[in-house]
Protein backbone atom coordinates (compact mmCIF):
# COMPACT_ATOMS: atom_id res chain seq x y z
CA UNK A 1 0.00 0.00 0.00
CA UNK A 2 1.20 3.37 -0.73
CA UNK A 3 1.88 5.49 2.04
CA UNK A 4 1.03 9.36 2.63
CA UNK A 5 1.13 11.85 5.99
CA UNK A 6 -1.71 13.44 7.52
CA UNK A 7 -0.09 16.75 6.81
CA UNK A 8 0.21 16.09 3.79
CA UNK A 9 -3.35 15.28 2.75
CA UNK A 10 -4.57 18.35 4.71
CA UNK A 11 -2.41 20.41 2.61
CA UNK A 12 -3.47 18.57 -0.33
CA UNK A 13 -6.90 19.66 0.91
CA UNK A 14 -6.56 22.59 1.29
CA UNK A 15 -5.20 23.59 -1.70
CA UNK A 16 -7.65 22.51 -3.64
CA UNK A 17 -10.48 24.55 -1.91
CA UNK A 18 -13.43 25.71 -4.12
CA UNK A 19 -15.62 28.20 -2.66
CA UNK A 20 -17.76 28.17 -5.43
CA UNK A 21 -18.31 24.38 -5.65
CA UNK A 22 -19.34 24.66 -1.54
CA UNK A 23 -22.48 27.03 -2.73
CA UNK A 24 -23.39 23.99 -4.91
CA UNK A 25 -23.12 21.48 -2.63
CA UNK A 26 -25.57 23.47 -0.68
CA UNK A 27 -27.83 22.90 -3.24
CA UNK A 28 -27.59 19.50 -3.56
CA UNK A 29 -28.44 18.98 0.15
CA UNK A 30 -24.93 18.62 1.75
CA UNK A 31 -24.28 20.36 5.05
CA UNK A 32 -21.43 23.25 3.62
CA UNK A 33 -20.20 24.33 6.58
CA UNK A 34 -16.07 23.08 6.96
CA UNK A 35 -16.55 21.48 3.31
CA UNK A 36 -13.90 23.04 0.91
CA UNK A 37 -15.82 21.96 -2.47
CA UNK A 38 -13.55 19.20 -3.67
CA UNK A 39 -14.93 16.25 -6.17
CA UNK A 40 -15.06 12.64 -4.59
CA UNK A 41 -13.50 11.26 -7.58
CA UNK A 42 -10.37 14.05 -6.86
CA UNK A 43 -10.47 12.42 -3.42
CA UNK A 44 -11.01 8.94 -3.95
CA UNK A 45 -7.69 9.70 -6.23
CA UNK A 46 -5.76 10.90 -3.51
CA UNK A 47 -5.86 7.60 -1.13
CA UNK A 48 -6.33 5.60 -4.22
CA UNK A 49 -4.07 2.84 -2.39
CA UNK A 50 -3.89 3.86 1.08
CA UNK A 51 -4.90 1.93 3.74
CA UNK A 52 -3.96 2.79 7.14
CA UNK A 53 -7.10 2.74 10.22
CA UNK A 54 -5.15 5.23 12.04
CA UNK A 55 -4.72 7.68 9.23
CA UNK A 56 -8.64 7.63 8.86
CA UNK A 57 -8.87 8.26 12.29
CA UNK A 58 -7.06 11.36 12.44
CA UNK A 59 -8.62 12.59 9.35
CA UNK A 60 -12.45 11.89 10.28
CA UNK A 61 -11.13 14.08 13.68
CA UNK A 62 -11.01 17.03 12.16
CA UNK A 63 -13.98 17.48 11.37
CA UNK A 64 -13.47 18.51 7.24
CA UNK A 65 -16.04 17.60 5.32
CA UNK A 66 -13.83 16.15 2.90
CA UNK A 67 -11.09 14.84 5.31
CA UNK A 68 -14.14 12.63 6.49
CA UNK A 69 -14.55 11.17 2.75
CA UNK A 70 -10.87 10.97 2.69
CA UNK A 71 -11.44 8.84 6.03
CA UNK A 72 -14.24 6.27 4.56
CA UNK A 73 -11.76 5.75 1.55
CA UNK A 74 -8.50 4.85 3.35
CA UNK A 75 -9.59 2.83 6.18
CA UNK A 76 -9.25 -0.71 6.74
CA UNK A 77 -12.62 -2.49 7.25
CA UNK A 78 -10.95 -5.15 9.10
CA UNK A 79 -9.58 -2.76 11.28
CA UNK A 80 -13.01 -0.95 12.04
CA UNK A 81 -14.73 -1.67 15.57
CA UNK A 82 -18.22 -1.18 16.62
CA UNK A 83 -17.73 1.70 18.54
CA UNK A 84 -16.39 3.59 16.17
CA UNK A 85 -18.98 3.28 13.40
CA UNK A 86 -21.85 4.43 16.04
CA UNK A 87 -19.47 7.49 17.04
CA UNK A 88 -18.86 7.77 12.86
CA UNK A 89 -22.95 7.55 12.65
CA UNK A 90 -23.84 10.46 15.56
CA UNK A 91 -20.98 12.26 13.82
CA UNK A 92 -23.09 12.33 10.03
CA UNK A 93 -24.66 15.40 8.95
CA UNK A 94 -24.58 15.02 5.57
CA UNK A 95 -26.10 12.60 3.43
CA UNK A 96 -23.02 12.16 1.59
CA UNK A 97 -20.75 11.21 4.00
CA UNK A 98 -23.23 8.91 5.67
CA UNK A 99 -23.48 7.09 2.48
CA UNK A 100 -19.76 6.99 1.61
CA UNK A 101 -19.07 5.67 4.89
CA UNK A 102 -21.88 2.93 4.87
CA UNK A 103 -21.33 1.89 1.12
CA UNK A 104 -17.43 2.46 1.17
CA UNK A 105 -15.93 1.03 4.38
CA UNK A 106 -18.69 -0.02 7.10
CA UNK A 107 -20.94 -2.26 4.79
CA UNK A 108 -16.80 -4.06 4.15
CA UNK A 109 -16.60 -4.28 8.28
CA UNK A 110 -17.34 -7.81 10.04
CA UNK A 111 -19.84 -5.51 11.66
CA UNK A 112 -21.90 -4.68 9.29
CA UNK A 113 -25.23 -6.50 9.66
CA UNK A 114 -25.38 -5.94 13.61
CA UNK A 115 -25.48 -2.27 12.66
CA UNK A 116 -27.79 -2.52 9.72
CA UNK A 117 -30.33 -4.45 12.23
CA UNK A 118 -29.45 -1.99 15.30
CA UNK A 119 -29.23 1.16 13.94
CA UNK A 120 -33.00 1.59 12.59
CA UNK A 121 -34.50 1.96 16.19
CA UNK A 122 -31.52 5.15 16.49
CA UNK A 123 -34.42 8.20 16.46
CA UNK A 124 -31.73 10.45 14.71
CA UNK A 125 -32.20 11.18 11.31
CA UNK A 126 -29.09 10.05 9.93
CA UNK A 127 -28.37 7.18 12.15
CA UNK A 128 -31.63 5.92 11.10
CA UNK A 129 -30.39 6.66 7.31
CA UNK A 130 -27.24 4.73 7.96
CA UNK A 131 -28.92 1.49 8.86
CA UNK A 132 -30.57 1.32 5.51
CA UNK A 133 -27.74 2.53 3.53
CA UNK A 134 -25.70 -0.01 5.20
CA UNK A 135 -28.76 -2.52 3.80
CA UNK A 136 -28.62 -1.37 0.56
CA UNK A 137 -24.38 -1.76 0.44
CA UNK A 138 -24.69 -5.38 1.78
CA UNK A 139 -27.01 -6.04 -1.03
CA UNK A 140 -24.76 -4.88 -3.70
CA UNK A 141 -20.97 -5.26 -1.96
CA UNK A 142 -21.27 -9.23 0.40
CA UNK A 143 -21.13 -11.61 -2.70
CA UNK A 144 -21.12 -14.32 0.19
CA UNK A 145 -24.32 -13.70 1.85
CA UNK A 146 -27.30 -15.90 0.99
CA UNK A 147 -30.42 -14.57 0.30
CA UNK A 148 -31.95 -15.63 2.79
CA UNK A 149 -29.69 -13.30 4.65
CA UNK A 150 -31.72 -10.27 2.94
CA UNK A 151 -35.17 -11.34 4.35
CA UNK A 152 -34.69 -10.39 7.91
CA UNK A 153 -34.70 -6.64 6.68
CA UNK A 154 -38.18 -6.80 5.19
CA UNK A 155 -40.01 -6.19 8.45
CA UNK A 156 -37.84 -3.49 9.40
CA UNK A 157 -38.02 -1.91 5.70
CA UNK A 158 -41.67 -2.02 6.53
CA UNK A 159 -41.75 -0.29 10.50
CA UNK A 160 -39.79 2.50 9.13
CA UNK A 161 -41.55 2.97 6.03
CA UNK A 162 -43.70 5.62 7.28
CA UNK A 163 -40.84 8.08 8.42
CA UNK A 164 -41.57 11.03 6.41
CA UNK A 165 -37.93 12.49 6.54
CA UNK A 166 -36.25 13.01 3.38
CA UNK A 167 -32.89 11.21 3.99
CA UNK A 168 -34.70 8.47 5.71
CA UNK A 169 -37.34 7.40 3.45
CA UNK A 170 -34.99 8.00 0.72
CA UNK A 171 -32.78 5.25 2.12
CA UNK A 172 -35.41 2.94 3.19
CA UNK A 173 -36.63 3.08 -0.97
CA UNK A 174 -32.60 2.75 -1.79
CA UNK A 175 -32.70 -0.74 0.72
CA UNK A 176 -35.59 -1.92 -0.71
CA UNK A 177 -34.33 -1.40 -4.45
CA UNK A 178 -31.09 -2.29 -3.78
CA UNK A 179 -31.84 -5.91 -2.59
CA UNK A 180 -34.66 -6.59 -4.79
CA UNK A 181 -32.25 -6.08 -7.61
CA UNK A 182 -30.08 -8.77 -5.83
CA UNK A 183 -31.41 -11.82 -7.66
CA UNK A 184 -34.29 -13.24 -9.19
CA UNK A 185 -35.22 -14.93 -5.81
CA UNK A 186 -35.11 -11.23 -3.93
CA UNK A 187 -36.70 -9.69 -6.85
CA UNK A 188 -39.97 -11.46 -6.10
CA UNK A 189 -39.74 -11.23 -2.45
CA UNK A 190 -38.93 -7.06 -2.60
CA UNK A 191 -41.90 -7.21 -4.56
CA UNK A 192 -44.16 -8.77 -2.60
CA UNK A 193 -43.06 -6.85 0.53
CA UNK A 194 -43.62 -3.61 -1.64
CA UNK A 195 -47.31 -4.65 -2.28
CA UNK A 196 -47.61 -4.73 1.55
CA UNK A 197 -45.88 -1.27 2.14
CA UNK A 198 -47.73 0.37 -0.37
CA UNK A 199 -51.15 -1.03 1.59
CA UNK A 200 -50.37 0.89 4.50
CA UNK A 201 -52.19 4.05 5.06
CA UNK A 202 -49.35 6.28 4.93
CA UNK A 203 -47.85 8.58 2.13
CA UNK A 204 -44.22 8.27 2.58
CA UNK A 205 -45.13 3.98 2.21
CA UNK A 206 -47.08 4.49 -0.43
CA UNK A 207 -44.30 6.68 -2.00
CA UNK A 208 -41.61 4.24 -1.19
CA UNK A 209 -43.31 1.38 -2.85
CA UNK A 210 -44.38 2.98 -5.80
CA UNK A 211 -40.96 4.04 -6.77
CA UNK A 212 -39.53 0.51 -5.96
CA UNK A 213 -42.19 -1.10 -7.75
CA UNK A 214 -42.01 0.86 -11.24
CA UNK A 215 -37.99 0.02 -11.16
CA UNK A 216 -39.03 -3.82 -10.37
CA UNK A 217 -41.40 -3.61 -13.30
CA UNK A 218 -38.54 -2.42 -15.91
CA UNK A 219 -36.28 -5.06 -14.27
CA UNK A 220 -38.64 -7.61 -14.41
CA UNK A 221 -39.96 -7.12 -18.00
CA UNK A 222 -36.00 -7.63 -18.87
CA UNK A 223 -35.74 -10.88 -16.56
CA UNK A 224 -38.66 -12.17 -18.16
CA UNK A 225 -37.55 -11.45 -21.64
CA UNK A 226 -34.44 -13.14 -20.54
CA UNK A 227 -35.78 -16.00 -19.09
CA UNK A 228 -34.55 -15.68 -15.12
CA UNK A 229 -38.19 -15.11 -13.60
CA UNK A 230 -39.94 -17.90 -13.37
CA UNK A 231 -42.89 -16.10 -11.28
CA UNK A 232 -43.12 -12.17 -12.07
CA UNK A 233 -46.08 -10.96 -10.43
CA UNK A 234 -46.82 -8.27 -12.21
Amino acid sequence: MASVTFDDLMAGLYAQANPENVAGMARFGINPERALGISVYTLRGMVKKVRDHELALRLWQTGVHEARLLACFCDDPAAVTPDQMDAWAADFDSWDVCDQACTSLFDQSPHAWTKALEWPAREKEFVRRSAFALMAGLAWHDKRAADDDFLQFFPIIRQYSTDGRNFVKKAVNWALRNIGKRSPALMQAAWEEAERIRAIDNPTARWIASDAMREFKKKMEKMNDAGTLSHPGI
